[in-house]
């Protein structure tokens, strides 16, 4: 009895852990969400004033392991909650599988105004490089994303 007891524990604790997991990541629709969150505040309040608010690690476009980039057609990331890659051009960042995955955003922004995307990246909360959904769209000369990291 106390070897079923221990099994059933182990159980439960693998259980709530995979739970815990799952509540603690964003979703494809809600990464979505977000990009079109983003898009309606710089709209409303303009450049100036929303770049500043998706670089905030607390702020309102941020939400467990999602959170908005913004980067310019010509690779210049202008919006990040890592302000090490804020003003650097990213357009040759590549995943650890050797994926371009800007340069493939853009090349898609060249043709349509919004699409998905997989790549690899680091997991801000799981620090973690982990498979993602990105959601993008094309505002402009500025390209707004954010994605969802896939549990192992």
């Amino acid at each position: 009895m106390k070897s079923l007891a221990a099994v059933l524990l182990v159980f439960l604790a693998t259980a709530f852990h995979a739970v815990a997991d799952d509540v603690s990541r964003g979703t494809p629709e809600e990464a979505k969400a977000m990009v079109k969150k983003a898009v309606a505040h710089f709209k409303k309040v303009g450049k100036e004033k929303a770049i500043p608010d998706f670089c905030k690690v607390d702020g309102p476009f941020v939400d467990r392991d999602l959170y908005v980039t913004v980067i310019a057609m010509d690779g210049l990331e202008i919006a990040h909650i890592n302000p090490k890659t804020v003003g650097k051009n990213v357009m040759d960042l590549r995943d650890p599988d050797g994926k371009y995955f800007i340069k493939e955003r853009f090349d898609a922004a060249k043709t349509a105004s919004s699409g998905w995307q997989e790549f690899k990246f680091f997991n801000p909360v799981t620090r973690k490089v982990e498979a993602k959904t990105a959601y993008w769209e094309r505002v402009g000369d500025l390209v707004f994303s954010s994605g969802a990291y896939k549990p192992l």
